[in-house]
Parts: structure tokens; sequence; C-alpha cells
């Protein structure tokens, strides 16, 4: 069985893993690693590593509201928490009007966060991306998945003689470095190929501890069989998933093959449910709540996908709008067989910017 353990202090090195399945008195609740439970590391029990609060606990709302009051709700938060793809960029493109409406945001003093579920660049990394693209943004208001990944291991104490296999970019590998984790496999392992021969056998690394996936454009039959082959058969390991996106925006030009798609191959050959530590997971809304001191009530998400951003802002009990400029259209929200309602939705998020013009 799994232990849970509730710390008395919480301190600003102690990364936060919320589940709505256990409705403690402080919300907060670590999830100890099976590796170091005892002397002797005892098996993974794929059926307990989901994290439950991918699924809302929240009671459907009614349909979402068209933002015709964009003041109003400006000024009834403290903070944004911006998803990147599909929001502020599709691509490498730049969405219009980004620009003046973060700097409208900034005027108005308030807080801005960027929150992306795509693991293949680190913290640093997009800081240049942001740069590129001719946006002020610091490199402590990003949280990549990339980041809570590593965040999460070093909230459950990962040992430090145990490796992670990783599945997927350089984002990653450079989280894990900063975060002191031995790791292996990642963009190097993209070139390997398996000759099937009568009798022959993969062999993986004993000491591979936990495997992550994310998006990976070098995906491929070797790293499958390796991460199942951990998952499967060290003791203890765990998988943990960046994210599970059915599609990302490589390029403006249309939808590409997600991370999910990853994920979804291995979850296929091990039968085990990944520890999702991107969103709808409340890890990061968690981790930024504390480290910014925010009350999630005085939170406003934003985001272009419903089940992923707007479950996201729901399970931390933020207000949540939706903009049209990414994956979800208006007929998709207004679906009769979507259940998922943020509080209001938009065109894209320079439909702020009407509170300016209204005051000229």
């Amino acid at each position: 069985m799994l232990s849970i353990r509730v710390p008395a202090t919480i301190s600003s090195s102690s990364t936060l893993f919320f589940t709505n399945s256990k409705k403690l008195s402080n919300k907060f609740s670590y999830i100890s690693n099976p590796l170091n439970n005892s002397s002797k590391p005892i098996k993974w029990n794929c059926k307990n590593s989901r994290m439950e609060s991918s699924k809302s606990s929240f009671v459907t709302k009614a349909s979402a509201q068209p933002l015709t009051n964009p003041a109003e709700l400006i000024d009834s938060v403290e903070t944004f928490i911006f998803d990147c793809d599909g929001v502020i960029w599709k691509g490498d493109k730049l969405i219009d009007g980004v620009p003046e409406t973060l700097d409208l945001l900034r005027e108005k003093g308030k807080r801005l966060v960027f929150v992306t579920n795509n693991s293949t660049k680190s913290r640093k990394q997009y800081g240049k991306k942001f740069e590129t693209l001719g946006l002020s943004v610091n490199e402590e208001e990003i949280f990549a998945s990339s980041f809570a990944a590593a965040a999460y291991l070093k909230s459950i104490d990962f040992p430090k003689d145990k490796k992670v296999y990783v599945v997927g970019e350089d984002g990653i590998l450079k989280e894990l470095e900063l975060a002191g984790i031995q790791y292996l496999g990642g963009p190097e392992d993209g070139d390997k190929k398996i000759e099937l021969k009568p009798g022959y056998m993969m062999e993986q690394d004993k000491d591979v501890g936990a495997v992550v996936v994310g998006f990976d454009r070098y995906f491929n039959y070797h790293k499958i069989q390796y991460a199942t082959l951990c998952i499967r058969e060290n003791p203890g390991c765990l998988f943990i998933a960046t994210n599970r996106d059915a599609v990302t925006h490589l390029t403006d030009a249309q939808e590409w093959a997600g991370g999910g798609s990853m994920v979804g191959a291995i979850l296929g050959s091990t039968k085990c449910e990944p520890l999702v530590v991107g969103k709808p997971s409340t890890f990061m809304m968690d981790y930024l709540a504390d480290k910014f001191k925010i009350q999630k009530s005085q939170i406003c998400m934003v985001g272009d996908r419903l089940d992923t951003d707007i479950v996201f802002g729901q399970n931390g009990g933020c207000k949540t709008l939706l903009v049209l400029s990414g994956v979800t259209s208006l007929s998709m929200l207004q679906d009769p067989n979507n259940s998922t309602q943020p509080d209001f939705y938009a065109n894209k998020i320079s439909d702020f910017l009407s509170i300016k013009a209204a005051a000229v």
C-alpha cells in the first residue's frame, strides 16, 4: 500500500502534490516514493499510480458566457495563468494582440504566469522563445511540464542512487539535471534500432526508478520496449507522464499528434496508468499557489483546451476563461455532449483590449 503523509509545515522548497480523492483538512498530501518505503523495494502498483485530480469533482456549470465585461473579470482576480500553445502563440507565430494585452494586465498590477504542457523545452529555453517573439517574460513566471516532472520527483525524495529513463526531448533532460537527478535516454535513443533475432532479449538498467514520458519527435520502438521493461520489471519503478494532450501546435498550419500518443503507447504495453504532472493534474496549480502565496479564488486560468486548461482551472477552484484561438472552437464548446463549461469564453486574449478602447 502507498503511504500518505501530511507535512506539518510547508516550506518554500517543498513541492506539493494534491489529490481530490483525499479530502484532507489542509488539502495537501504527499504520496511517498515506493522506492523509499522499506529496505526491500516493493513492486509499484499500477492501479494506484493515477493522480485522481485529473478527474474534476466539480458540478457541471451552466453554459459558458461570452466575455462581455473584461474589466469586471480583470478587477476580480490578482493573477492570470496563461496556457501558451494556442493562447500566446501557435507554433512559432505570435497570436495577434498578445503583447498589448500582457502590457495592459501588467499595468493594472496583475501577476502573470505561463503554464505549458509542452515538455520539449526547459523553463530557460521557454524564456528564450518568449524573448524571440518580443515578449518580456521572467523565467520565474514560466512553468513547463518538463519542470513539473523534475519537481515531482524532488517532492517524493527520489533516491539519489536511482535513475530516470526519459522518453522525451531536451527540456526534460535539462530540468532533471538542474534538479540533480540522474537520467538516461532522451533524444540520443532516437537513432537506436532493434534487430530481432531468435533468442534476442533487450536488457534495461536495473537502477532506473522512474520513466518520464513527454512529447517526443524521436519516438521509436526501442524507447517503447526499454520503458516497458523498466516499468514492468524494475521493482517500484514509477511511470510519470508530463501530459496526455492528444494534439499540439508544432506549426500554425495544422494540429499534430501530441504527447498523449507517446504516453498511450507505453500505457498499452505496460497496462499501467501514469502519474500525470502536467495539466489537468493540480500538481502545478498547488506548486504555483504555494510559491507565489496566491489564493486560488484570486486566479483566472486562461486556455484553449477544455480537457486540460479549463479542467485544470476548475479543479484548482479558479475562475476560467476559454479562448477560441487554439484547439477548441465555439461549436465544440456549445456541443450538447460537452460537459466542461468555463466561466467565460472569448475569441482571443486581446479581447481584453476592448476596455482600453472603451476608455478612449
